[in-house]
């Protein structure tokens, strides 16, 4: 019995045992993250000093901080700026951040060093920011460690800390309220630094209703401009900034100001302190903008004005005001005032006063008190008929004495940013008023002989944005002539394009016009291109100005024959192209020409056709018109011809593959001599010509009987297949971004054809790769590709019906658990079936080019430099219709061995002539070893490109998600300009 029973307790502890060994092997790991509270909790222990706790706290500051963990962070931040008395203070500190109870009694300091307890209270206003924590559990927190808190710079931390956390919850009224409860309390401390955070707190939290806060004494209504315009008058400078520009926070938050705070703000034009005066000029600006037709009164006066008139005057007295700063201000706000009288407009350019600036009676009115009084003067007594008050000028002012020649003054200012201030503004004015833009003309011409570039060039761009409401005179037409012997290109060229859109009075101007561009071409022949462009507007602008000068241009003579002149001048050609521009709207003009002048045509119009138009010339056809004379001009029968041509290729499936590979041939011709002969049409043409080329090279690609052979007598001819595909790929990328103007309806559609090469790329290496090892790799990324495809352009999906990508992503399932044979079979069946997509085309889309103007690569005469050093080549190209020049535009350099070298231009050597044109003038440093007889180094023009970068866009835009972004990579170059040819001759070095 006993050996039974020790037997079965044997088995029963065995038993437990086994149990313990199973839940011990059978026990999960938890694996947590480190707490930063209790991290930081040591830190902070372990300091033996305010220094030691603040450099604690400063490495802490440079961690981030999730979300999650920022309440146990606030907790030990807070137990360190304070303790409770009486309570353990992690316990009470838990349940004030979980908003369960709160705690009546004032803390005690534990820090007492102030910086120590400043950077606590920057960390909790930076904790606060934190996304996704909602900082309403350390509010009440926050504002008790207001309560005892003796260091100013700590108090006005804390209230920026609740500004932080105010603005964090800015749809919570009882948090506002009590947030501006506690700034109104503290506007009346003693430091600036704390009243400054108290009207910041107001400006950014405040409303336009009457803000309702409970305090202890129960509800307390506070009309926040009131308690902001009472600082206004502060005695500290900084704190009446400070209103000022709380005043304007709750402007920009879209509340109505008080019409009542403007005589407020006029009285602080005249503060010491520059900041003030600055302030209140913007504040003065923007109740001219709330209430332009209030009637405000005129002091010492029975007149009254406009308020927008009045706010007008003072501004324009601030621009003779004694800081530059408020100067430049005041200036740039004047031309923002569109709704000021005429006739106080008009007098900021006459420095001479208004009729004394008093009201000016009308005759009748004068005559009909004359004739009641029954007083006349007799003439013999001096000064008899003198008025009988006298009158004060100072005391009675329509406007202030600083608006009558405001502009005259600063134009005339020492400082070129005020100078530059106020011609931005007379252009903003003057493109309003025409009458306004006749009269500030003088002063704007004038401005080109200004000693700044900077000012005279922006005096350039001022009048060309005004010139169709100017009509120039002679003599300002010759001050403005004279600026064509300026040495800078910027403002030569900045000229030409002013003069394109100028009106000319007299046929004299358009001769001393034409005379003074032939100079600037004899003395700058780089300016040709610009020069030739300048002339065939100015002609087209004045026709009938042009009209009697033809005989003396072109030297002919009613009895005599005269020589021919030489084609190759670039003056006479000039002269032609002013000429035949002229003659476009003048169909008397070509009466005057003679035989040879046809034969010049006739060579200009196919050699410059972006110059010279088409004419009707008597006798002749209309030159380059690709459209029938009996259709009329506005039914544009170029687009009408690019619709037909697209429209042919519409119907590709249903022709056999001969046909429709013909089809496609005519039309790629028909588009692009389309966009040979119509300037505004050839990016449309361009474009719609690649994405049908690309069509092609995949359909001659598919339709090669090579897909029937067997792989290894498929090896030898792979290279057309290949070659084609990329060859797509190469067009798909100047399609998407070398235009300007194209949409998302047509990137997908390009990245359709992309995709399309892709998998014909993958087909082909699956067919030449010996072994499956490599297709695996392939495959996949195949697969991602399509994938990305469809997060990026899912809403352009429903578009795509029986596309390409339509059916793989049918497929998909199939595809992401087969083989890669079997996904290359699947591939090629799927691209074969696919059906042609139809191009929707944009309203408006324009190619990138480029064209270099130096180095001309005409000369035999080599470059030469020692080995081994560098020389200089000077760049100069024009860029049309580039996004962006500075970060994709680079210069390539190809040496005669092969080597490549990509230079990278400096932001600031691009310049922007006008809408859509850029200048490229940089230098390329170059350097080689000796050679035995010069050689030509090609220079050309490329455009960078990266395609994860608007990959990533469109994900963004279409709710995706977005992918990682490599600042500056370059995926690509697209070479946009003809290379240039230059001789160089490195030399050897002298022993």
């Amino acid at each position: 019995m006993a050996a039974h029973l020790k037997k079965r307790v044997y088995e029963e502890f065995t038993k437990v045992v086994q149990q313990q060994h199973e839940e011990i092997a059978t026990k999960k790991l938890r694996l947590t993250k480190p707490s930063k509270s209790a991290a930081l909790h040591i830190d902070l222990c372990k300091a033996t000093s305010p220094a030691d706790a603040l450099q604690y706290l400063l490495q802490f500051a440079r961690k981030p901080v999730e979300a999650e963990s920022v309440e146990g962070v606030v907790r030990i931040l807070l137990e360190h700026y304070y303790k409770w008395s009486g309570t353990d203070p992690s316990t009470s500190l838990r349940y004030t951040c979980s908003g369960k109870s709160k705690t009546d009694q004032y803390p005690k300091y534990k820090e007492n060093d102030a910086s120590v307890r400043l950077k606590i209270a920057s960390l909790l206003g930076l904790l606060s920011k934190t996304a996704g924590f909602s900082p309403d559990c350390i509010m009440d927190d926050a504002i008790n460690t207001l309560q005892n808190e003796k260091s100013h710079q700590v108090l006005a931390q804390l209230l920026d800390t609740l500004l932080a956390i105010g603005t964090k919850l800015p749809e919570n009224p009882a948090v506002q309220a009590r947030l501006i409860d506690v700034a109104c309390k503290h506007l009346t401390d003693t430091s600036h630094g704390v009243r400054n955070k108290c009207l910041q707190l107001l400006g950014n939290l405040g409303s336009l209703e009457k803000n309702v806060a409970k305090d202890a004494e129960g509800l307390a209504t506070k009309d926040v401009q009131k308690i902001i315009g009472d600082y206004f008058v502060d005695q500290d400078p900084r704190v009446r900034t400070a209103a000022i520009k709380a005043m304007l926070q709750l402007h920009e938050r879209g509340l109505k100001l008080h019409q009542t705070i403007y005589n407020q703000a006029c009285r602080l034009l005249s503060d010491d302190y520059e900041q003030v005066r600055s302030a209140a000029v913007q504040l003065i600006w923007v109740l001219s903008q709330l209430y332009p037709e209030s009637i405000v009164p005129i002091p010492s006066s029975n007149e009254e004005i406009r308020l927008v008139d009045d706010a007008f005057g003072k501004i324009c007295h601030m621009v003779s005001d004694g800081s530059w700063v408020v100067r430049v201000q005041a200036a740039k706000l004047l031309g923002s005032m569109g709704q000021v009288s005429s006739h106080f407009l008009e007098q900021t350019l006459d420095k001479k006063l208004m009729s004394d600036l008093r009201r000016k009676r009308t005759a009748h009115e004068r005559a009909k008190e004359l004739y009641s009084s029954g007083e006349f003067s007799s003439g013999r007594k001096w000064g008899d008929d003198a008025p009988k008050e006298e009158i004060d000028t100072g005391a009675v002012n329509l406007i202030e004495s600083g608006a009558c020649g405001a502009f005259v003054h600063g134009l005339e200012d020492e400082m070129y940013e005020v100078r530059i201030a106020a011609v931005e503004a007379l252009c903003m004015l003057a493109q309003s008023s025409p009458s306004f833009a006749e009269k500030c003309l003088d002063f704007l011409v004038d401005m080109f002989n200004d000693e700044i570039e900077e000012v005279r060039l922006q005096s350039i761009h001022t009048m060309r944005k005004i010139s169709n409401n100017i009509t120039l005179r002679e003599d300002q037409l010759d001050t403005v002539l004279a600026v064509l012997e300026d040495s800078s290109r910027d403002i030569r060229e900045a000229l030409h394009e002013l003069l394109c859109y100028t009106n000319v009075s007299t046929k004299e101007g358009i001769h001393l016009a034409l005379v003074e561009l032939l100079k600037n071409l004899a003395k700058y022949p780089t300016d040709r291109e610009s020069i030739w462009k300048c002339l065939k507007f100015l002609g087209g602008r004045h026709p009938t100005l042009v009209l009697p000068l033809v005989p003396d241009l072109l030297s002919t003579h009613p009895f005599f024959d005269t020589a021919e002149p030489d084609m190759d001048d670039p003056a006479y050609i000039a002269v032609l192209v002013l000429i035949f521009n002229a003659a476009e709207t003048c169909p008397t003009m070509p009466a005057l020409f003679s035989d040879h002048t046809f034969r010049h045509y006739a060579y200009l119009r196919d050699s410059l056709s972006h110059l010279v138009p088409a004419l009707r010339l008597p006798g002749r056809k209309l030159l380059s018109s690709p459209v029938s004379p009996s259709i009329t001009p506005h039914e544009d029968p170029s687009q009408q011809f690019l619709q037909q041509s697209l429209e042919r290729v519409y119907n590709l499936q249903h022709l056999d593959p001969q046909g429709t590979q013909e089809l496609l041939q005519f039309t790629i011709r028909d588009l692009q001599r389309l966009g040979e002969l119509q300037s505004d049409l050839a990016g449309v043409a361009d474009f719609s010509a690649t994405y049908l080329r690309c069509q092609l090279l995949l359909i001659k690609a598919l339709q090669e009987k090579l897909w029937n052979m067997a792989a290894p007598l498929y090896l030898k001819q792979s290279d057309m297949a290949s070659a084609a595909a990329k060859q797509i790929l190469e067009e798909t990328y100047k399609m998407e971004f070398m235009y300007s103007g194209v949409e998302s309806r047509q990137v997908v559609i390009i990245h359709h054809m992309r995709l399309q090469a892709k998998a014909l790329q993958l087909i082909v290496t699956a067919r030449t790769t010996r072994g499956m090892e490599p297709l695996f790799g392939m495959c996949e990324k195949f697969l991602q590709e399509v994938d990305l495809f469809q997060r990026c352009f899912i809403t352009e999906l429903p578009h795509l019906q029986d596309s390409f990508v339509d059916k793989l992503l049918d497929l998909m399932p199939r595809l992401m658990t087969s083989k890669p044979s079997e996904v290359v079979k699947i591939l090629q069946a799927t691209l074969r079936q696919s059906t042609f997509l139809h191009l929707p085309l944009p309203e408006k889309i324009h190619r990138a080019t480029a064209t270099i103007i130096e180095p001309a690569g005409e000369s035999d005469n080599p470059l030469r430099f020692t080995s081994g050093l560098v020389v200089a080549l000077d760049v100069d190209a024009t860029l049309e219709h580039v996004q962006d020049p500075q970060t994709i535009v680079k210069v390539q350099v190809l040496y005669p061995d092969g080597q490549a070298q990509i230079i990278h231009p400096k932001p600031s050597d691009f310049r922007n002539p006008g809408p859509g044109r850029h200048r490229l003038i940089t230098q390329v440093y170059l350097s080689h070893g000796a050679w035995t007889e010069p050689c030509q180094i090609e220079v050309r023009l490329l455009l960078a490109y990266d395609s994860s970068t608007r990959i990533s866009r469109a994900a963004c835009l279409d709710g995706a998600e977005a992918l990682p972004l490599v600042e500056n990579s370059i995926e690509g170059t697209i070479p946009f300009s003809k290379p240039v040819k230059v001789y160089i001759m490195p030399k050897p070095a002298r022993r």
